[in-house]
């Protein structure tokens, strides 16, 4: 068991989710003030991911993600900054014709997603270790194993910390081979993603398999999506690990009951403390995960 646990909280994701909560924040001011009432709660760290305040849909672009890390930065409250490096990998299929792509496509190389992290520096960014069909239909996540070489290398360059994204027993193997050949930096850090059609399932018994192919001296996390979100976080403390919470993954607190990011930080911190655990602290993470000092 774990007795100082990492919380991060997903603050909002990529998914179609904007119409089924108003507490989804969309705008880059939304999304940072939803991280530091996050962080005010108990978030050690926030994940970012932003979004076009048009249409909400996800989104690459730059000036987005430098306003919602600089208002998260500027305010005052000390928590780690975690971004996404994995938007630019969707593949939608003609599925008569599946040489053509078709309208919801966004497909770029993995060093042109790593734009916003080469000039914002976050404390952390995610890695997606392996292509996945995403759901039903004919989405795919692509993330073959030359552009993850090469976005491990240009991470590692520049000072960043690499969550590695685990979305199946696959993703896990090759993250292993990223480790063994130096481009990860110790101790490795591992995002165990669970319950992701059509990845892992939410499934105890996989989620022990799982940790027990962990390289020694790996730091990991997991979650799981909807109603699994919190029964997962005290499996995740259970089994060694950390945890992650938010509005990426789950919008509700109760059934019916439609959750903010700050509530969902304030029940896993119920959840980790009732077992006896402590919630760590930022300063805490930066020494277990090597990350640099508060700036």
């Amino acid at each position: 068991m774990n007795r100082n646990v990492i919380i991060t909280c997903a603050l909002t994701g990529a998914g179609d989710t904007v119409g089924k909560s108003e507490h989804v924040p969309v705008t880059p001011e939304q999304i940072a003030e939803s991280g530091i009432a996050a962080a005010r709660a108990g978030a050690t760290v926030v994940h970012v991911h932003v979004r076009d305040p048009e249409t909400g849909a996800g989104s690459r672009e730059v000036a987005f993600y430098r306003e919602a890390v600089e208002r998260i930065r500027d305010s005052g409250v000390d928590v780690i900054v975690n971004t996404t490096a994995g938007m630019g990998g969707d593949l939608v299929l003609d599925p008569q014709d599946p040489t053509r792509f078709v309208e919801g496509t966004d497909l770029v190389g993995g060093l042109e997603r790593l734009r916003h992290v080469e000039e914002l520096l976050p404390d952390i960014c995610t890695l997606d270790c392996g292509s996945l069909n995403f759901g039903e239909g004919s989405l795919l996540y692509v993330s073959t194993p030359d552009m993850l070489r090469e976005g491990a290398k240009r991470i590692q360059e520049l000072g960043v910390r690499v969550e590695m994204e685990i979305f199946d027993t696959g993703h896990l193997w090759f993250a292993r081979r990223l480790v063994e050949e130096g481009l990860i930096d110790a101790p490795p850090l591992f995002q165990l993603c669970m319950d992701i059609p059509y990845g892992a399932p939410a499934d105890p018994a996989l989620l022990q398999a799982m940790v027990n192919q962990l390289p020694e001296g790996a730091v990991w996390a997991s979650f799981a999506l909807g109603r699994m979100q919190m029964p997962w976080v005290a499996q995740s403390v259970l089994l060694g690990g950390h945890v992650r919470v938010g509005l990426e993954d789950n919008l509700y607190l109760s059934k019916g009951v439609k959750a903010t990011n700050a509530q969902l930080v304030e029940r896993a911190r119920t959840i980790i403390e009732s077992m006896g655990a402590s919630v760590a602290t930022p300063d805490d993470a930066r020494e277990l995960l090597r990350l640099k000092p508060r700036s």
